[in-house]
């Protein structure tokens, strides 16, 4: 069984398909065990065909596919339960993140306590747009103020976390924007690792700023209530 599972979740990303797996490939094989889930969440493009086609080149590589589109939150969560590492690593499908980064967060997690069970990417150097890093700064410092979640960058998709832990979360729509507040709710720590950022070199990004603002405002709401009324206890099996 693998050790690390690599989850990327797609949609309509066909030219970013391959150099990313490569990247994957190079960061990790020799390394440990890992494998890497590919979700294709109903691209309209020939995402599919292009993994289907990888996967004779890539034996670690496997692919699963939405019936319907359901979004990234979703896509993620599939990928989570269908892999077969304990651990995941995350990468957004648009080669933004970089997979050599990955065993930056592995080295961060053995040298780590083990409560820690969220390790968090956090783009020092973003190469986006002025516009998207303008928002990107306002929506993390509401988002820090009104959760306290200590985390500078929750929107970067490179992280690595425990699968159990991940799969023991509250789930909706929109959660991987959140997944530090919500493994601090569930009485885990987190850790924010330096990675680094490439700007997009093909395709384009399915967000902007309004939706991204929009859905925000209900989330961080709806994410404040949980913390609220989150309760954990300790047990204890008796014999």
């Amino acid at each position: 069984m693998p050790q690390l599972s690599v989850v990327v979740p797609v949609f309509n990303e066909r030219d970013n398909v391959k150099p990313l797996i490569d990247e994957i490939v190079a960061a990790l094989r020799g390394r440990q065990d890992f494998e890497i889930v590919y979700v294709d969440d109903c691209s309209k493009d020939d995402t599919l065909a292009v993994l289907q086609g990888l996967k004779a080149q890539v034996p670690e590589l496997r692919v699963i596919k939405h019936i319907s589109q359901s979004g990234q939150s979703t896509a993620v969560r599939s990928g989570v339960k269908a892999a077969r590492g304990t651990w995941i690593a995350t990468l957004d499908g648009d080669g933004q993140n970089d997979p050599a980064d990955i065993p930056k967060l592995i080295a961060a997690r053995d040298g780590g306590p083990a409560e820690v069970k969220l390790y968090a990417g956090w783009r020092v150097h973003r190469q986006d747009t002025g516009s998207k890093r303008w928002a990107s700064r306002i929506a993390n410092a509401i988002r820090s103020r009104m959760l306290r979640d200590s985390t500078p960058d929750t929107g970067c998709g490179i992280k690595l976390f425990d699968r159990e832990a991940f799969l023991d979360l509250p789930y909706f729509n929109h959660m991987h924007r959140y997944l530090p507040a919500l493994m601090q709710r569930s009485g885990w720590k987190t850790v924010s690792v330096p990675v680094n950022h490439r700007a997009r070199s093909t395709g384009v990004s399915k967000y902007n700023n309004l939706n991204r603002a929009l859905v925000g405002i209900a989330d961080l709401r709806g994410v404040a209530w949980l913390i609220r009324r989150a309760k954990r206890t300790a047990v204890e099996e008796i014999g």
